[in-house]
């Protein structure tokens, strides 16, 4: 999960980043992103921890209704039956690969969980849901939603209420834990999922993913959006990172994104806003006809592979003189 950032100094103080150069530790940036991911989900997805969490929780609580008492409760323990420790687990799920978890036991062999059956070894939906329930901006009634679906008749309501409970308090610790002070760069990007409320619904949930100074990648936060954010929402999202210790990061990464980058330079007032390069390479093949993009893969690879901004400046314009009258469009991108 680590990667080196070589471009990028070994220093905290904001007053330093004029001593590198920005085109070529935005090509790193870029490089890390496109080669060895910043994704969410997937093999190597930054969400397994999460995901073991939310499993962990329910079958926790699931065994509290099985046995009729709190963990370290003996005090109200009326069953012989007791905890006995727990088993490691590997189950996978649909894009965020295999998850190690500790499923709970008794000592009477009598526990029966749900959320991960006896011999199951595949679990479906879990990942839309662990992006949605670790969000902020859900509520309380949104997220038991999820655990009502997914328990439906098979335990209480009660008991979906305390797991709901539970989830929260995990949410809460992990949302409003303390950040580095500085960042070599912040990616903000949008996923949509299925959040249930009464009825599904597809909702942004919008990532903010940092990289440290020695290269390491973190999930800072996730909020849930309504697909109309401003200026407005991105200033809590930064402000809410900021409180959190970040003091600085060299670049913010994203694209796409309606007010975003007007704030930036209120919250981190020397942070450089760095558009996605990878977005800017899709939109570029979708304001162009099917049968050009094999040219134009050929003719816009040297821009974004160039040694130096000479070298970049150079295909550039290569690149307007053979495209610019049929595609301004892409030009002025």
């Amino acid at each position: 999960m680590a990667a080196t950032l070589e471009a990028v100094p070994s220093t905290k103080t904001a007053e330093k980043k004029t001593e590198i150069s920005e085109a070529d530790a935005a090509r790193e940036l870029v490089r890390m992103a496109k080669e060895q991911g910043l994704s969410l989900t997937g093999p190597d997805g930054l969400l397994k921890q999460l995901t073991k969490t939310v499993i962990e929780t329910a079958l926790d609580e699931e065994m509290t209704e099985h046995l009729g008492y709190e963990k370290h409760d003996a005090s109200s323990k009326q069953t012989a039956n007791s905890r006995n420790g727990v088993r490691p687990k590997t189950v996978l799920t649909e894009t965020t690969g295999p998850v190690e978890v500790d499923v709970p036991r008794d000592r009477e062999g009598t526990f029966e969980p749900v959320i991960v059956k006896k011999r199951q070894r595949r679990l479906t939906g879990v990942d839309e849901m662990v992006l949605s329930l670790y969000a902020k901006g859900l509520t309380t009634g949104e997220i038991s939603a999820h655990f009502a679906e997914i328990y439906g008749a098979s335990v209480s309501k009660e008991t979906v209420s305390r797991i709901t409970d539970r989830v929260l308090e995990e949410m809460a610790a992990w949302q409003n834990r303390p950040l580095d002070e500085v960042y070599a760069a912040i990616f903000i990007d949008a996923i949509v999922v299925k959040v249930r409320d009464g009825q599904v619904a597809n909702r942004p949930i919008y990532a903010a993913i940092g990289v440290t100074l020695e290269g390491e990648k973190d999930i800072l936060g996730l909020w849930a959006g309504t697909g109309g954010e401003g200026a407005k929402f991105w200033m809590s999202v930064l402000t809410d990172i900021k409180n959190r210790g970040v003091k600085d990061t060299f670049f913010l990464v994203c694209d796409g994104l309606k007010g975003l980058p007007e704030v930036v330079t209120n919250v981190w007032p020397l942070t450089t806003v760095q558009t996605c390069i990878i977005h800017l390479i899709r939109n570029t093949f979708r304001l162009a006809s099917k049968k050009d993009w094999d040219a134009l893969k050929r003719d816009v690879k040297p821009i974004y592979t160039a040694v130096n901004a000479a070298a970049a400046r150079a295909a550039f314009e290569e690149l307007t003189e053979r495209w610019g009258r049929k595609y301004g469009a892409i030009v002025r991108l």
